[in-house]
């Protein structure tokens, strides 16, 4: 044996040697998270119980028993998110999942926990089961978790759907009906001025749609467009969605619009936030759009003049205090509450993103305990947080500059701050 294979071998051992280490304790790692996520539903769950239990304490007797409960569960759902700097929705999702896994699904609540299959194979589970008749799901449960701890969480899914279709006493039919009650379009916005707009639908409508767009940037390729395919059929959804142009259209005229051009079909009411020097036209720092953030001053400027309505809002470049606020909307909303919705941004609750346009301007200091209405006791609170502030518990006390500090039932403090300055 020549001294270069001897090398060779030793190389191998060692590299399986330590390939072993890291792949024993990556699934250890694996373990016991899946044992943290076992131990996260059963609390969870106990949570939702409590709140169940005692929503006709901590909520006033005016709301009927169905609102007090959900009231109960939403103040619990949020002084959880509140104490781990979580999204209140993001708690209430992984509460419901909770529910159905341990009250359901016990038998794969003790599988996640003694770590034969993860906290993703529990959910698979779980969204498939939550359709079934309960007369079904022992069946169902019963076929499914030796699959679950054999199978990857992809291969699960593919198995569990077929099991569920072959199980179900309901006709596809009748639970297609169902489904599509749920028909909605959301809008997620993403980096460097991007977004995501996502259509959920009946299977026919969506592959319909894949295929016109499919068609629409085939015929535009077709005709020299040298746009890659990805593009053509995200300029091509755009253009249907903006102007009615349909491949029957685009067969007289086979070139697809650029962005640019579908851009000019855009008629929104918007709050565009521009530094004075940008309009100015000697600084090219990016103007805000209400509702997804930082964009380029020219896209701004583009979309501002197809705006039947819009607020343009003048700020200084380095301290961002604000200059000026145009007046030429439509409805020009009082001064007061201009001021208060520009400073707050967004509602004021920890963790909360809807946008101050869509939320209640509340006095922090009520109007019948003494309270003024000025921009000192005002703040911007969505529906749900200004019902929530006034149950048992829950307190607010509103400083200078616009800082807001919660208490929440369980004696936790959070402070919020106006929404910063986007320059």
């Amino acid at each position: 044996m020549t001294e270069t294979t001897t090398t060779a071998i030793h190389a191998s051992d060692e590299y399986a040697a330590r390939l072993a280490e890291f792949s024993d304790h990556y699934a250890d790692i694996q373990r016991r998270r899946a044992a943290l996520d076992g131990e996260e539903a059963r609390l969870l769950a106990r949570s939702a119980a409590y709140a169940d239990a005692f929503a006709d304490t901590v909520v006033p007797a005016e709301f009927p028993p169905a609102e007090r409960r959900a009231l109960s569960r939403r103040s619990t759902c949020a002084a959880m998110a509140m104490a781990t700097r979580t999204s209140e929705r993001t708690v209430q999702r992984a509460t419901n999942d909770a529910e159905a896994l341990v009250n359901d699904a016990p038998s794969v609540l003790d599988a996640l926990e003694a770590a034969r299959i993860s906290a993703r194979h529990a959910k698979t589970i779980t969204d498939q089961l939550c359709d079934v008749p309960t007369e079904g799901r022992a069946a169902f449960l019963a076929k499914v978790l030796p699959v679950a701890e054999q199978t990857t969480d992809a291969e699960l899914r593919r198995r569990a759907r077929v099991l569920r279709e072959r199980l179900h006493p309901d006709s596809i039919t009748t639970r297609a009906k169902r489904s599509e009650a749920d028909r909605r379009v959301e809008f997620e916005p993403a980096a460097d001025g991007m977004a995501w707009v996502h259509l959920f639908t009946t299977a026919p409508i969506a592959q319909g749609i894949i295929e016109r767009i499919e068609a629409a940037a085939a015929e535009s390729r077709s005709a020299g467009d040298t746009r890659t395919c990805a593009q053509l059929q995200a300029d091509a959804l755009a253009t249907l969605a903006l102007t009615g142009v349909t491949p029957d259209d685009i067969m007289t005229s086979p070139v697809l619009p650029h962005p640019i051009e579908v851009q000019d079909h855009i008629k929104p009411t918007v709050q565009i936030t521009v530094p004075a020097l940008s309009m100015a036209g000697v600084s090219d720092a990016p103007a805000t759009l209400d509702g997804y953030g930082p964009i380029d001053p020219e896209t701004a400027a583009r979309i501002a003049v197809n705006a039947p309505s819009f607020t343009r809002i003048l700020v200084q470049p380095e301290t961002g205090a604000i200059l000026s606020v145009g007046r030429n909307q439509y409805r020009v909303p009082a001064d007061l509450q201009r001021a208060v919705r520009l400073r707050d941004g967004t509602c004021r609750a920890p963790g909360c993103g809807r946008r101050a346009r869509a939320c209640d301007l509340d006095h922090s200091v009520a109007w019948e305990d003494g309270g003024t209405t000025d921009v000192g006791n005002l703040a911007c609170l969505c529906r749900h947080h200004h019902r929530m502030k006034h149950l048992p518990g829950w307190n607010l006390d509103h400083g200078p500059g616009g800082v807001l500090e919660w208490t929440t039932p369980d004696g936790k403090h959070h402070r919020t701050e106006p929404d910063p300055a986007p320059f």
